[in-house]
This record gives structure tokens, sequence and C-alpha cells, in this order.
């Protein structure tokens, strides 16, 4: 069989089409939630595939692109629209960072941490190696609360804000640890949780990161107001998974005004996917959402600025 530029153009093109319009289905299912990261791709290569077969004279793969394209603006588009009013004068600064056991390079973050200055650092995939290479951060950060674990699923929270209360609970299956605090923001308990699921690339894993999210989803739905979520939840906001945490936990997505803002993997840009997330409950208001320098990880981290 002779392969020609046309004849992968027009794969490529049936493809894009079948994966923008099969994940717009509401489906839970392992195949189907794990393209839904990809809108913006979607969206990209049909603009792409659109002017192609313009100048080609196709008309039928013209017009499926365009439609393919349409779709995933409908889908896209509003991520960029609409902000936040401020809701009052109390700020605070977050930077959300997972980062990957496996990178040494501690210093790169310290003095991003340094550049960035936040009120707030929430860190995944915290080993003993690293929680002891952030040592030094306690003179700056006077509060905090750490799970070191060996592998992916370490998880600490560092502070310039005083705690009220600070623990962590082993969410299952796995019992990956989640860090449960309420912040004295002036005068202002803000309820604060920060965890890390399993990465879904399994049928069975998929159900275990699902499970988590929604004990996850449990746990915040009991928090009073403002409370917030941060983590490396290994699921992009199309997912239906993620829809049901913000549902039942009474969050919504704080990059919602500020675009897509795609943080994995740093080294596939163009396959980048936004699965690190702050989701935040009504009487928070976002004024900042943006993603950071590298530092060494897979990931980039988040910083996002909100007002109380």
């Amino acid at each position: 069989m002779r392969v020609t530029i046309t004849g992968l153009l027009q794969a490529a093109a049936v493809a894009t089409v079948a994966f923008s319009i099969v994940t717009l289905l509401p489906i839970d299912h392992f195949a189907i939630q794990l393209f839904t990261h990809f809108r913006l791709q979607y969206l990209l290569v049909s603009l792409g595939l659109l002017s192609l077969f313009k100048y080609l004279g196709s008309r039928w793969l013209t017009g499926a692109v365009a439609a393919s394209a349409v779709l995933s603006a409908i889908v896209v588009l509003p991520w960029y629209a609409g902000e936040d009013e401020t809701s009052s004068d109390v700020e605070v600064k977050l930077l959300h960072a997972n980062v990957w056991s496996g990178n040494t390079e501690y210093d790169r973050l310290l003095s991003l941490l340094d550049i960035e200055a936040p009120d707030l650092v929430m860190l995944q995939e915290v080993s003993p190696e690293w929680l002891e290479a952030l040592d030094e951060l306690r003179a700056d950060y006077p509060y905090s609360y750490a799970e070191a674990r060996e592998g992916n699923f370490g998880i600490a929270l560092f502070s310039r804000v005083p705690f009220k209360s600070v623990s962590h609970v082993d969410i299952p299956p796995f019992g990956y640890p989640s860090i449960v605090a309420s912040l004295d923001i002036d005068g202002q308990v803000l309820h604060f949780i920060g965890t890390h699921p399993m990465i879904p690339v399994t049928g069975d894993l998929y159900d275990a990161r699902n499970e988590q999210l929604a004990g996850v989803a449990e746990l915040l739905g009991k928090q009073a107001e403002p409370k917030i979520l941060v983590g490396d939840l290994n699921v992009s906001q199309w997912d239906v998974n993620l829809g049901h945490l913000e549902q039942q936990g009474g969050v919504r997505n704080a990059r919602r005004g500020f675009g897509i803002v795609p943080t994995w993997p740093v080294f596939m840009p163009f396959a980048m996917i936004p699965i690190d997330h702050v989701l935040v409950s009504r009487s928070v208001s976002v004024t900042d959402f943006h993603s950071g320098a590298r530092f060494g990880s897979d990931h980039l981290p988040l910083i996002v600025t909100f007002t109380l």
C-alpha cells in the first residue's frame, strides 16, 4: 500500500474529528476520558488542517475539520473569558508544584520561591530527600506540615500564615496522603485540602484515581466556606469525574478566565495538558492564575493569587 502525504493528512483529519466528537460525550470510561485531556490540541490541529484542506481544495475534509474546530472552540475558548471581581483586600498568593521525586535540582525550586514569594507553598512527590532539602524554607515559612514518602505520593504544605489545625488523611484505595488544614488569614479561616491521586494509565488505575477523587469530594463537601483544593489531580477540567468533584465539593476551577494553562509534561511542549489544579469555593475570588518557570520537574508550577 502506497503511503502519501495527502493520505496521512486525511487520516489525521479523520482522527481529529473523531476524537473531538467522542470526547464530548459524558461517558465515564477510561479510554474516552483519557483523550479529553487534549481539547486544546484538537482545536489547534483542526485549525491547521483547515488551512491545508482549503488550499488542497477538499470540500468534505474542509467541512469536517471546520466542524471539529468549531466544536473544540466552543469547549476551549470560554476558559479565556471572564474574571472574578476582587472580594476584599485580603490577598493570598499560592504556589503549587509537583516537584517530581526523581528531581534533585532542589536549588531551582528554592530560587523560584525566592522570586515568587508566595504565602502558601503546596508541594507533591515530596520524598524524604526532598523534605530534607526544603528544611531551609522554615525560616520564611514558619508553619508547615509534611507527610514525606518514598515514591511519588509524599506531600507538604509550607505557610507564612498560621494553622488553626492541620493533619493528613490517607484516602482509599491506596492510602495516599491528603493534607487537610485550616489557616488563619487576617482573622478569616480558609479551609485547605491538598491531594495527589494516581495517574490513570490503565483502567484499574483510572478507577483508583476516581475513587480518591470521590473521597476528596466527600471531604471537601464537609468543609465550610471559604475553601480551596490544590493538587496534581491527574485529570483535566473536561473529565466528567472532575465535574462530579466540583459539584459535590462546592468548588470551581480557578483557571477559568485565565486560559487552559497546561502544566505537564514539560518535555513534550505540544502535548502538554492541564492536570494540576486549584479549585475554589464561591467566596474566593481569583485575581491571577499562571504557570511558573521550569525548575527540573516534569511539571510546571502553578502560581495563583486570590482574595477572601
